[in-house]
Formats: structure tokens, sequence, C-alpha cells
């Protein structure tokens, strides 16, 4: 359900049923000749929208002003739009917080842009990570006070953590593609991947009449493929599937 067109009952009940509360985070960024520079952000909301027809979640407005970075092209004439990652960090604490407030206590994101080594992180994913840690230490302290994780009735704290009671969970990120998921499908940049899922889940922003190999990374994107597409969607929505249930 999109957030923006939820009812005030509608939000009550996504709370009082612990659905999922997700953004799809992502850039603005050149793709080559033949791609939208969205794509990095647009496959993901397609994938959700796909999965949307499945399960009970909120669906959060996308953000597509992540830190793109110019490595690939310069943004001139190219249209990649980058943002300063110390700009991100204070945005993303801030909404957090605020989806805390409201009563949210299952929110994750979910990210593709520069993701292929989640774990050590990227600009994008590491400002909206640490935004989110320090939303729940905002919140709580907020809510519980100085000296709230030791106090006496914290002394399960580590019991909660096994039982998935830790607060630090109530917020999750996730890239697109899990390393399992890139053993067995392409990751790369305006390839054959990224524009084989294009072709899946948003053939309007493919224009493989404009394609030039005139760029390394875009050189395999002459053999993608609907079909290969529709590969990785169904890779990444099981996925998607097992973080959100």
């Amino acid at each position: 359900m999109r957030y923006e067109l939820m009812l005030p009952h509608q939000i009550r009940q996504a709370i009082d049923e612990n659905w999922p509360v997700i953004l799809p985070l992502g850039v603005l960024e050149y793709h080559g000749e033949h791609l939208g520079v969205g794509m990095d952000t647009i496959v993901v909301i397609r994938l959700l929208e796909k999965l949307e027809k499945e399960m009970n979640f909120v669906l959060l407005p996308p953000f597509y002003y992540g830190a793109a970075s110019y490595a690939v092209e310069a943004p001139e004439q190219n249209g990649s739009l980058h943002v300063d990652a110390d700009r991100l960090y204070p945005f993303a604490r801030g909404m957090f917080l605020g989806l805390l407030r409201i009563g949210f206590r299952n929110i994750h994101f979910f990210v593709h842009h520069q993701t292929e080594n989640f774990a050590a992180g990227m600009p994008t994913d590491l400002s909206f990570k640490l935004g989110a840690r320090q939303a729940i230490f905002d919140f709580l302290q907020t809510k519980r006070g100085d000296g709230w994780w030791g106090k006496k009735e914290m002394a399960d704290y580590y019991a909660q953590q096994e039982s998935g009671g830790d607060p630090f969970n109530w917020i999750s990120g996730h890239p697109l593609m899990t390393p399992e998921i890139i053993d067995e499908y392409p990751f790369d940049h305006a390839g054959i991947g990224e524009t084989s899922l294009m072709m899946a889940l948003c053939p309007e922003g493919v224009d493989m009449e404009r394609f030039s190999s005139d760029q390394w990374y875009t050189e395999t994107a002459a053999k993608a493929s609907r079909e290969l597409g529709e590969k990785g969607c169904d890779l990444i929505l099981g996925h998607m599937r097992d973080v959100l249930t």
C-alpha cells in the first residue's frame, strides 16, 4: 500500500499488524546511452510493485537522490546527479526517527547502487545505515531516558536479541542483489545484467537503438534479453520474500 495514499485507520492497521515499511533507495546516474538515468531506483520500485500483489506492506515514496558519484562519467550533459553523503545522513536520521515516532517497528530499505560489497558499504547505503542506527538511539533515549540500557528491566537484553526483540532490528537495509544472487546473475553497470532487468521491468526506460559499446562497461548489454531479466527478477523477489517474511 502506498504510504502517501493511506488513510489514518490504514496506518494504524499497518502498525498493529507490524507490516513491513519499505523505502526504495537509489540514485540518478548515467547508465550508457541506452538506459534511463533512474535505473538503480526504478528496478527496486518495480520489483516491490510485483511483490505488493502477494503481501501486505507499506511502500514509502522512493528516494532517488543518493550519492551517485561521478566515477562513471562527468555529469555535464550526461545526467548523473550526486548528493554528498554528509547531506544524506541527516535526512535519513530524521526520516527514520519520524517513522519510529509514527509507530512503525519493521522498517526496511532496498538499494541497488554500488552494492556488490554491501557488508563494507558505499556512501549511499552507509549514510542510511548510520541514520537508521542513530534514529533508534535518539528514539530510545527520548522514550526511556538516560541509562535505559543499564536499567534492571533490560537484564534480558541478549535474550531479546535471540528472540528477535532487539530494537536495533527495527530498521534494516538490504542490497537488491545478494552475493548468492550475484553468483547466478550478472552484476554490472549498464551491461547485460542491468539492461536485462530494465527490459523485464521497465521497457520504456530502454532504447537499444541508442546503444553504444564505446564504454567498456556497456559492451555486454548487446546480449541483454527480457528472458534473462525475468530470471533476475525471480531471484531478487525470492530474496525480498525471505527478508520481509
